[in-house]
């Protein structure tokens, strides 16, 4: 069963906003250049997390046929043989 691509995606998103919006706030930054990394950031981890997702997606519909396949395969064998 695939995931669902996007709260995952928003879920990563936020992540990354809050890290680089502290990561400025320490580095004594002025707020307005904080908010500005920190939406960068959150587009670059919604990205980011778009193609792990689907990625992991690919993997595991990738395994979940050839299982079925080779199910198929030794089920007619055994019918056969």
């Amino acid at each position: 069963m695939p995931l669902n691509v996007r709260p995952i995606a928003i879920s990563i998103a936020v992540i990354f906003f809050f890290i680089a919006a502290v990561a400025g706030a320490v580095s004594g930054l002025v707020p307005c250049i904080c908010c500005k990394r920190a939406v960068a950031g959150a587009l670059f981890g919604y990205v980011l997390g778009t193609f792990a997702v689907k990625i992991i997606n690919a993997i595991l519909i990738n395994v979940i046929v050839t299982r079925q396949i080779n199910q198929q395969k030794e089920n007619n064998s055994e019918g056969r043989g």
